[in-house]
């Protein structure tokens, strides 16, 4: 298992791509780059950290903002409970700890939208603690060097791969080891054509000595994808003000601004309601993928007739600093020219 970690540490010395997370202790930037790093790329996240150490330089900047003005910072990410609780999670610091963050894994675990993954980082790299991550990519570096078949996602595949990761972890330099083992995840050993052929670890790695690569790790099955069927009523007032709603909690999207919508149960359903807009502008189907949810929305150019509240109209400009899903900011990219504003 020290052969593991030597060769890890030697590969990345070598490879390791220039990122500005590692040129720091300071655990509000660790801790940012983890949360925005979360089921996000490093090519699509850097912009967002980069904006984000820009806007709030401290974690007590951040937390003074406003929820909103968070989530439009945060817009185009996706899973927005992340950028709500990183907000939450600043004020907590901000206002409980002085600013300063718990220097122990233990204390960094108390802290809302903080596990197991994130307090190992922040507390390695921010305070050189011996505690080991454990991601995705670590996961599939140690199930295949070590030709492991538990899945990844069941409770015994969980704690079998954390043992291991502590047990290869380099206690001396715990930092350099957890950069360098999810780094050679990310751009050698990766999901989809690793780079077998020039890999440092090929003669000792048991899934490429059994020609099991492609089928590690193991995953169990998802739970079921659940299907939405969306009409989004674009409408504007005498002066071309937008109408929108912001929505409700206990839903994706939770607090982000929207054009007035129904949510109909079939597509067979949506098609017969979209006809009864037969005379009324309408665009083509929008589909938008969330990791348990696959929509489909259109926008139609017409008053939402079951809701009677008033509405709040806002003014493009103003629209462009409300946070919005990222199928809100498509369509008005795509249509804008169609609006009669």
């Amino acid at each position: 298992m020290q052969v593991l970690g030597q060769e890890l540490v030697k590969w990345y010395e070598n490879h390791h791509r220039n990122l500005p997370w590692r040129h720091t202790k300071d655990p509000y930037q660790i801790w940012l780059s983890e949360v925005i790093l979360q089921q996000t790329r490093v090519d699509q996240g850097l912009p967002y950290f980069l904006k984000f150490v820009h806007t709030f330089p401290t974690v007590e900047l951040l937390a003074k903002a406003t929820e909103q003005e968070v989530l439009s910072l945060w817009q185009g990410l996706g899973y927005y409970s992340r950028g709500r609780n990183l907000h939450k999670t600043a004020q907590i610091i901000a206002h409980e700890y002085n600013g300063a963050f718990p220097n122990s894994y233990e204390g960094l675990l108390k802290l809302k939208g903080i596990g197991p993954y994130t307090a190992a980082a922040i507390s390695s790299f921010a305070f050189d603690l011996p505690h080991a991550v454990v991601d995705g990519n670590v996961f599939r570096i140690l199930s295949r060097y070590f030709g492991i078949d538990l899945a990844i996602n069941s409770s015994a595949g969980k704690k079998t791969f954390e043992k291991i990761a502590g047990e290869v972890l380099n206690i001396k330099q715990p930092a350099l080891h957890n950069q360098a083992i999810m780094e050679f995840g990310a751009l050698q050993c990766k999901p989809v054509a690793p780079k077998c052929s020039e890999c440092p670890l090929q003669l000792s790695c048991a899934a490429f000595a059994e020609n099991k690569v492609h089928l590690l790790p193991v995953k169990e099955k998802k739970i079921k994808i659940r299907h939405r069927f969306f009409v989004y009523h674009v409408q504007t007032d005498q002066e071309n003000r937008l109408a929108l709603e912001r929505r409700v909690a206990g839903d994706i999207w939770e607090g982000l601004f929207q054009f007035p919508m129904i949510e109909l149960k079939s597509s067979e359903e949506q098609i017969t309601y979209l006809q009864s807009f037969a005379t009324s502008w309408q665009s083509p189907k929008f589909k938008h993928v969330l990791t348990h949810q696959k929509i489909e929305a259109y926008f139609v150019l017409a008053p939402l007739r079951e809701k009677k509240e008033e509405k709040i109209h806002y003014s493009l400009q103003e629209i462009s600093e409300l946070p919005l899903p990222r199928l809100i900011d498509k369509f008005l990219e795509q249509h804008r020219k169609d609006l009669p504003i």
